[in-house]
């Protein structure tokens, strides 16, 4: 009778090879059900995509004119306000061409034989790391008001002018750019007849101190992010640990005679049947990883939805019980035996590299499907490719290295049930992926380091303790153990040690009504927050900008109140309408006479100096 634990991956001769050496593979079951579950969830997430991207058409820019006269008198210089409005979850690049926004926002305008307007200056824009981008750049979010100066020929004639503008852009969320668009606006203009009463409008707009000229600055890259670094090192180190999974182990031998084999003596030709082998399995891996990479970028808006992050996180969950022999993936017949097939000379050395991720699919197939779950839903074609490329070579560099040196194998430890272990402990690996792409939705960071900790801390207790694999080498079973301290010890630290000291931050009060009429009375001015739980920029405010030292001492002077929208309650949309409240977050400010000062709401993350400069102005109005 067969034994269950054996897989025969290759027929004849390497099948024959593989069993002589004792290789431990993986209980075989039925796949029939899982495929149709696949197939099930493919079609449910397709149709997700297809809701957010049919829901997300409507235009992210507004642009108003605000008139500082009713009427401009021949022969003079007039300031003139633009108001563009940016819709919510939507971005602006700054006004600026720089190395990181070769696309920027601009305003023009229509000739005219006698009317120009000039000196456009924007409003200093803010900073923000989107996940495409490398560094921060320059965005605008919100609204933001830009100033010009309407110059009047003393040629013009009396009478109503309309001169069209024209604003170019590019708007992205935080996970997508649109296309570069423009959108046209009418400029209407009276021109006065000589000797005319002028009636000057919207005076507390043109005094407002925000709308400063933008710094012309220009900023260039650093480089790739430390944390990519680190990603394409774990990449790598994982690369080279699916070379101990059941499927991959045994097989080194076999390939590294063959590299022999066909060289005969010569190492030179032994180095290039090496890198002929890495050359497939590099180019089998890189196009997958810009393919998905490719598809994320075109969704990537709607892969940041709630819903479709934890439909990721979920995929990657179900690969990774694949590794602890819930459920095994198993290719059709046809497609193993192609690739199986021997060709020889070079391009059969070639041949086995582009086709090693069929055959080892048992083993390979849950982290390669996981890596490319997470690599579509980063969106970023280039980082996609560079990741599988970096993959290819910790898979393939330490056969090349071992054709060059054969007389190393015989120093390699035999297949065993050890090989499950390693491929038990990639499994966490998938876990701990798992948990990652649903950190956006974990509303603390304390929250975010202690489930961490909770993973390595189960990793740990299966690796080193629970899991009954018995390897043949003398020393596994303390090799185990010392992994399983180490795991333990890690999450420890997360616990203990970089768990994040709480912030002093503003102290905010439920919502009440009566709230709002004691503050007219105590001539207080008011900050009121629209907030919800699961509000990735809200988090990012509580942490970073409510809790800095200057905003929680001038809070001291407000009535400060917070409407938390996390869950639905009754007089929720009577309030958001009242306060014409699109999403969170949203942050009014009201005066001492209890007015909304409209000109100072936010409706997205801004930094610090925004929100100090909005409570400075209402305190000195006293």
């Amino acid at each position: 009778m067969r034994d269950p634990r054996k897989i025969s991956l290759f027929p004849g001769m390497i099948s024959d090879a593989l069993s002589r050496r004792g290789a431990s593979g993986l209980p075989s079951h039925p796949a029939g059900p899982l495929w149709f579950f696949a197939v099930r969830l493919c079609i449910v997430f397709c149709h997700i995509l297809f809701f957010y991207t049919a829901s997300s058409a409507a235009a992210p820019v507004q642009v108003e004119v605000v008139q500082s006269q009713d009427k401009y008198p021949a022969g003079g210089s007039y300031p003139i306000l633009f108001k563009i409005r940016i819709a919510e979850k939507w971005y602006l690049h700054g006004p600026g061409k720089t190395d990181k926004s070769p696309v920027y926002t601009a305003l023009a305008f229509q000739k005219n034989p006698v009317v120009r307007i000039t000196d456009i200056a924007f409003p200093p824009p803010d900073k923000k790391k989107f996940s495409y981008s490398d560094e921060a750049v320059d965005v605008y979010s919100g609204h933001i008001q830009v100033r010009a100066l309407l110059e009047v020929s003393e040629k013009a004639p009396p009478g109503p002018l309309v001169i069209e503008g024209r604003l170019s852009y590019q708007s992205c969320t935080s996970a997508c750019c649109m296309p570069p668009a423009q959108i046209s606006f009418p400029v209407n203009l009276s021109i006065a007849p000589p000797g005319a009463q002028v009636t000057f409008l919207n005076r507390e707009e043109f005094r407002s101190e925000n709308n400063s000229p933008v710094s012309r600055k220009k900023s260039y890259g650093n480089g790739l992010n430390a944390t990519i670094l680190l990603n394409l090192l774990g990449i790598f180190l994982g690369g080279m640990a699916l070379n101990l999974t059941p499927c991959i182990y045994p097989l080194i031998p076999i390939t590294v005679s063959y590299f022999g084999g066909k060289s005969g003596r010569i190492r030179g030709r032994t180095i290039l049947h090496g890198l002929l082998y890495i050359s497939g399995l590099a180019i089998t891996n890189s196009l997958l990883g810009l393919t998905a990479s490719l598809t994320g970028s075109m969704l990537g808006c709607f892969l940041q939805h709630p819903i479709v992050l934890i439909i990721v996180s979920g995929i990657l969950f179900f690969m990774a019980l694949s590794f602890f022999d819930f459920w095994q993936i198993q290719l059709p017949a046809g497609l193993t035996r192609f690739a199986s097939k021997n060709f020889g000379g070079y391009f059969g050395t070639f041949f086995m590299g582009l086709t090693l991720g069929i055959v080892a699919a048992p083993c390979l197939g849950p982290f390669m499907l996981g890596l490319l779950t997470y690599v579509a839903q980063l969106g970023k074609p280039l980082l996609g490719f560079l990741y599988f490329l970096v993959l290819s070579l910790g898979m393939g560099i330490p056969l090349a290295v071992l054709a060059v040196f054969s007389g190393t194998l015989k120093k390699l430890p035999l297949s065993g049930e050890w090989l499950l272990w390693i491929r038990k402990g990639l499994g966490w690996v998938l876990v701990g992926m798992s948990a990652y792409i649903i950190q956006p939705l974990v509303p603390a960071p304390t929250v975010r380091l202690k489930g961490a900790a909770i993973i390595l801390g189960l990793a740990g207790l299966h690796l080193g303790w629970l899991d009954r694999t018995r390897g043949t080498l003398p020393l596994f079973k303390y090799f185990k153990k010392g992994v399983g301290v180490v795991l333990i010890a890690l999450s420890a630290i997360f616990f203990l040690v970089l768990s994040p000291t709480p912030k002093s931050g503003i102290m905010w009060v439920p919502y009440d009504q009566s709230l709002l009429a004691e503050a007219v009375q105590e001539r207080k001015p008011v900050i009121l927050d629209f907030y919800a739980q699961w509000c990735a920029p809200c988090r990012a405010l509580e942490e970073n900008v409510f809790s800095d030292p200057e905003i929680v001492a001038l809070s001291q002077h407000f009535v400060t109140i917070r409407v938390d929208l996390t869950k639905s309650h009754p007089g929720q949309d009577e309030i958001r309408k009242r306060y014409q409240i699109k999403g969170v977050p949203s942050i009014v400010f009201i005066n001492r006479d209890g007015v909304v000062e409209k000109n100072m709401m936010i409706g997205s993350y801004v930094n610090r100096q925004m929100i100090l400069d909005r409570m400075k102005r209402l305190i000195d109005e006293s």
